[in-house]
C-alpha cells in the first residue's frame, strides 16, 4: 500500500483548460502532486487525461489557467522550456524508439546531446537503467529484435536516462499483449517504491491499488472525482465514477 506523505507540490494545476477549436479538451483542471507521489489518471477515452500529461510536459499548450512544474510556471512566451523539459520523463504508448540506433545508442543520445554528457559516462548510465529495467542483455539489439515489453522498457530506461524528477506515463501498456503487461507493470511499481514522482494514466485499476496514492477519475475534460485508491474503489461518490468503476471493473 503506497505511503507517501504529502511534501511539497511539484506539479500544479489551478483552473486548466485546453480547446482543439470548437471542441473543450480540458475545462478547468486542478490538480496537485506532491514530490514522490504516485498519481493514476483514469477515466473513459476522449476525456482529456492524455490532453492533461502532455500540457504538464508542455507538448500542448493550455489556453488557461496556470500549471506550474519543479517551482516554474508554464507560460506561452517562456525562455526555456527545454529545461523544464528536461525535469519530465515521457512514456507514451508506442515506444518511439529510433529503429536504425541500437537499444544502448537510443539510451545515450538524450544524455549527450542534451546534458552534454561524454560518451562513456552515458554509457555507463545507459546500463544502468537497462539494468534497473531488467535487459541489460538487449543493450546492443536494434528494437525491431525485442518484444513489445522489452521496447517499452527500454522507453521507461530511455526516460531515467535523463534523471528526471517526474515522469510521466499515456497508458504505457495499451499496445502490448496481455502477457507483456506485467513485465511493464512491474518495472514501474518497482519505480514507485524508489520514490519516483509518477503520473500514470491507464486502465490497469489493479495497478491503481497497489502504488496509486490518489487516483483521478475524468470525464469530458474535467477531473470528476480524486481520492486515495481505498476510498476511491471503495466508495466513489460521484455517479460517472461508479458508472465507470462498474463497467472496467466487471469487464
Amino acid at each position: 500500500m503506497p505511503t507517501t506523505q504529502p511534501t511539497e507540490a511539484i506539479i500544479v494545476l489551478d483552473g486548466v483548460g485546453k480547446r482543439f477549436g470548437d471542441f473543450h479538451a480540458l475545462k478547468a483542471c486542478s490538480m496537485l502532486v506532491h514530490k514522490g507521489q504516485k498519481i493514476v489518471l483514469c477515466g473513459p477515452s476522449g476525456s482529456g487525461k492524455s490532453t492533461l500529461i502532455r500540457c504538464i510536459n508542455r507538448l500542448e499548450e493550455h489556453d488557461s489557467g496556470r500549471i506550474v512544474v519543479a517551482g516554474t510556471e508554464l507560460t506561452r512566451n517562456m525562455p526555456d522550456i527545454a529545461a523544464v523539459q528536461s525535469e519530465i520523463g515521457m512514456v507514451f504508448q508506442q515506444f518511439n524508439l529510433f529503429p536504425h540506433l541500437t537499444v544502448i545508442e537510443n539510451l545515450m543520445l538524450a544524455p549527450r546531446l542534451v546534458r552534454k554528457m561524454p560518451r562513456p559516462q552515458a554509457r555507463e548510465i545507459a546500463m544502468h537503467y537497462l539494468a534497473r529495467v531488467r535487459i541489460p542483455e538487449q543493450a546492443d539489439k536494434f528494437p525491431v529484435q525485442l518484444s513489445g515489453g522489452q521496447q517499452q522498457r527500454v522507453a521507461i530506461a530511455r526516460a531515467l536516462c535523463m534523471k528526471p524528477q517526474i515522469m510521466l506515463f499515456d497508458e504505457p501498456t495499451s499496445a502490448l499483449d496481455p502477457e507483456m503487461i506485467k513485465e511493464v507493470l512491474d518495472v514501474m511499481t518497482d519505480l514507485a517504491r524508489d520514490g519516483m514522482t509518477m503520473v500514470v494514466v491507464t486502465h490497469e485499476m489493479g495497478f491503481a491499488r497497489q502504488i496509486a496514492d490518489l487516483v483521478v477519475f475524468m470525464d469530458a475534460g474535467e477531473i470528476v472525482e480524486q481520492a486515495p485508491p481505498a476510498e476511491f474503489f471503495g466508495g466513489a461518490r460521484n455517479a460517472r465514477t461508479q458508472a465507470f468503476l462498474q463497467q472496467i471493473l466487471t469487464h
